[in-house]
């Protein structure tokens, strides 16, 4: 797998990162690629690694009664898949699925975790971004379900 730096760079995970931080992140970049309705991860599967989409996008769904998962957000390019990985237990929280075919950057979160712990201020800046991914898609999950379960009229669709 080769690794394209400039394409990683770009994302708002990587401009919210201090330079050397980001140096240090994009050389563990590793492209993978998900054919279209491919399971990414599952709800409470052990979160190894994470990725930050190039092409494509990705569902994030949860287990609820019923056949199938309900999906709660569409990622899309530059966007981050995965944040389960940061904070222990380090299981997935929800589950994702390829929408179409997806291009993605891959990184080992154990790696990740343990740069984080060298250099403090890249550990506190990685922190902060991923807790205001986690905020907004704490928000959409809600208006997904009030959308679903609630009242009609409450949510809004995705």
């Amino acid at each position: 797998m080769t690794t394209h730096p400039t394409t990683v760079a770009s994302t708002g995970l990587f401009a919210a990162l201090p330079s050397a931080g980001r140096e240090r992140l994009t050389i563990l970049a590793k492209d993978v690629s998900f054919p279209a309705g491919t399971r990414i991860f599952e709800e409470g599967d052990r979160a190894d690694r994470f990725w930050v989409i190039q092409a494509g996008s990705v569902v994030l769904d949860t287990s609820v009664p019923g056949p199938r998962p309900v999906g709660l957000e569409v990622l899309r390019p530059g966007d981050l898949l995965g944040c389960s990985w940061l904070f222990p237990p380090y299981a997935w929280h929800l589950g994702a699925e390829a929408q179409g075919d997806v291009r993605a950057q891959e990184f080992d979160a154990t790696i990740v975790r343990a740069l984080s712990r060298a250099d403090p201020g890249f550990g506190e800046a990685l922190a902060r971004h991923v807790a205001q991914i986690l905020g907004h898609r704490l928000q959409s999950a809600r208006i997904r379900l009030l959308d679903l379960y609630g009242p009609p009229g409450i949510g809004r669709t995705l």
